[in-house]
This record gives C-alpha cells, sequence and structure tokens, in this order.
C-alpha cells in the first residue's frame, strides 16, 4: 500500500480494507491511552470519508466504548463524479488492466485532480508542490479499487447510524454531490446533517477564505454542540 508516508509503491492500494483495518488498530490503540468516555470524532476528506464510513460501518472486534460520537464527512468519496471517471468504455474495461498491469498509471482521466479541486490558485499550487502528492495518472489496481469501494459505500448507506455532518462543494468534479445527498437520505442516523454549498468545488479548504470560515465555522459548531453533550451525558 503506497499513501503519504507508508513504504508501499505511491499511489498503489489495491486493497482499502488494508488501510481500514489499519485505521481502526491505530486509533484503539490511541483511544486506549485516555479516559473512554471522552467524546470522540473522526473528521475524513475525500476518499478519508469513503474510509470513514467504512470504519464506523465495522462492528466486530470493535471495543463499545471506543465507537465514535460523530463523524464530518467533508467532499466524501461515495462516488466518482461521471465528470471525472474514465471515459466509456475504458471503466467497463478497467478490471483487464487491474488484473494484467495493476501497478501502471494507464487509467485516463477527465482531468487533472489538483486543477478542479482547488478554486483558489495559489492554494492548488501549493497541494501540487508536496513531495508526497501523487501527480500521476491513477494505477489500474487503485482505481478500479476506488470504484469497488464507492458501490460497497453505496450499498451499506442504511446502515449508517453513527451521527453525522456532510459538507460538500455544489460544483465538486471529483466526488459526485449527489451521492452523499444519498447518503443522507437513506443513513438511519437520527442525527445527521447536509450542507451542500453552491458553486464551491471538492477542496473546500481551496476555496477563497470567506467560503472557507463559512465552512469551517460550521464544522466547528456542530462538533461543539456534540461535543458538550457527548460529555455531559453520564458514564
Amino acid at each position: 500500500m503506497g499513501h503519504g508516508y507508508s513504504e508501499g509503491l505511491v499511489a498503489h492500494l489495491p486493497d482499502m480494507n488494508v488501510v481500514v483495518d489499519d485505521c481502526i488498530l491505530f486509533f484503539d490503540g490511541f483511544r486506549a491511552k485516555y479516559d473512554p468516555n471522552l467524546p470522540a470524532f473522526l473528521y475524513a476528506e475525500s476518499l478519508g470519508g469513503a474510509i470513514a464510513l467504512l470504519i464506523t460501518l465495522r462492528r466486530e472486534g470493535i471495543v463499545p466504548e471506543r465507537r465514535f460520537n460523530g463523524i464530518v464527512l467533508n467532499g466524501a468519496m461515495c462516488g466518482i463524479s461521471d465528470k471525472f471517471k474514465p471515459p466509456w468504455p475504458l471503466e467497463h474495461f478497467l478490471f483487464i488492466a487491474a488484473f494484467l498491469v495493476p501497478t501502471w498509471c494507464v487509467v485516463p482521466t477527465r482531468g487533472s485532480i489538483p486543477r478542479v479541486s482547488f478554486k483558489v490558485a495559489w492554494k492548488g499550487k501549493l497541494a501540487v508542490a508536496s513531495p508526497r502528492r501523487p501527480l500521476q495518472k491513477p494505477r489500474a489496481a487503485t482505481a478500479q479499487e476506488l470504484l469497488r469501494v464507492c458501490r460497497e459505500v453505496q450499498g451499506k448507506f442504511n446502515e449508517v447510524d453513527t451521527p453525522f455532518l456532510i459538507v460538500h462543494g455544489g460544483e465538486d468534479k471529483i466526488c459526485d454531490p449527489a451521492c452523499v445527498e444519498e447518503l443522507y437520505k437513506r443513513a438511519p442516523s437520527n442525527d445527521k446533517t447536509l450542507r451542500i454549498y453552491p458553486e464551491m468545488w471538492h477542496q473546500l479548504v481551496g476555496e477563497p477564505d470567506e467560503n472557507v470560515e463559512l465552512v469551517f465555522g460550521e464544522v466547528v459548531d456542530w462538533l461543539m454542540t456534540r461535543a458538550e453533550h457527548a460529555a455531559s451525558v453520564p458514564a
């Protein structure tokens, strides 16, 4: 697995279940150091949104007191936009490339991720300058796995009972806003909030300052309200 500081081949993510397992192991180990009654929340962006949902959907092996009080999904990858997917019919033959040449960067997409994610130019340049950010086209096995994860998450929308806040740009060309709207409709959670911001792009932190303050002001308010409530409930 290759992402961030991991030692695997960069941008090679053939099995997202390994990532989910590692995240659960890390979070459980970290939280074991503190009072189990402390409120805990997951914040996730883009692909991280799908991973966060899969983490909260895990039932086996999760210590009950270590489940999360809520999740914040920022531009969550619940479905890849048709504006960015590989052109038809290449998407339907992707499994062949994933089997034959899994690590090759052969998957064409409709545009550069940074260019269609960051509205403010200097923020996009800053993101591209990161030495840990892959700039090549998606690897075949990674692209195949991302599509599979989207299908898995969509199939489990009706199991999401954790409190959640969705913040999503209405003009997101990477992760389809319609998919998070479907999550909001189908999820049985009795505490769910959906915020779709018209004309905003995929990376909400890449918006002009006034938009960033609006979005993250709502995120902080949502977290503070639920953290205070969780802390006030007797153990």
